[in-house]
C-alpha cells in the first residue's frame, strides 16, 4: 500500500471520529436533516480524505438508489454513502452528493472562534 496523502481545511471542519482525518468544511453541508439506521446524518457537496466502495443497488427511505460507501482513507472507518444516480427523478438532486452519519464524525471549531471569545459581565457582575 502506498503512502496516504491527506487535504487538510481552513475553518470549520468536521472530521472523522475515530483517526480525526479532515473530511469536510462546514460550508459544504447542504442540509442537517437527513436519517440513516442509526439517527442523523448529514449530505455534503463535497468531502476529501475518503475512499468509495462498490456500487450497488440499495432501497433507501427515499426510494431505490445506487450508492457508494463512504470509508476514511486514514483509518478505513465506514462514514457513510455517496449517491450515484436516483431512480426517481424526484431524487436526482441527490446524485454526486456524500451523506456522513453524525455518530460518526465530529465538527471542529476553527482557531478564529476561539481566539474572539471573551467573558462578558451580566448586571449581576458589574461593579
Amino acid at each position: 500500500m502506498g503512502r496516504v496523502f491527506m487535504v487538510e481545511l481552513e475553518g470549520r471542519c468536521y472530521r472523522c471520529k475515530h483517526c480525526d482525518c479532515p473530511l469536510a468544511l462546514s460550508d459544504d453541508v447542504l442540509s442537517r436533516r437527513f436519517s440513516c439506521g442509526k439517527g442523523r446524518a448529514y449530505l455534503f457537496k463535497k468531502v476529501v480524505n475518503v475512499s468509495v466502495g462498490a456500487r450497488e443497488e440499495r432501497m433507501m427511505i427515499s426510494g431505490m438508489h445506487t450508492v457508494e460507501d463512504v470509508l476514511c482513507c486514514c483509518c478505513g472507518q465506514l462514514l457513510g454513502w455517496r449517491y450515484v444516480a436516483a431512480h426517481d427523478k424526484d431524487q436526482s438532486y441527490k446524485e454526486g452528493k456524500f451523506v456522513l452519519e453524525r455518530w460518526r464524525i465530529a465538527e471542529e471549531a476553527s482557531e478564529e472562534f476561539h481566539l474572539d471569545a471573551c467573558r462578558i459581565l451580566s448586571d449581576a457582575d458589574s461593579p
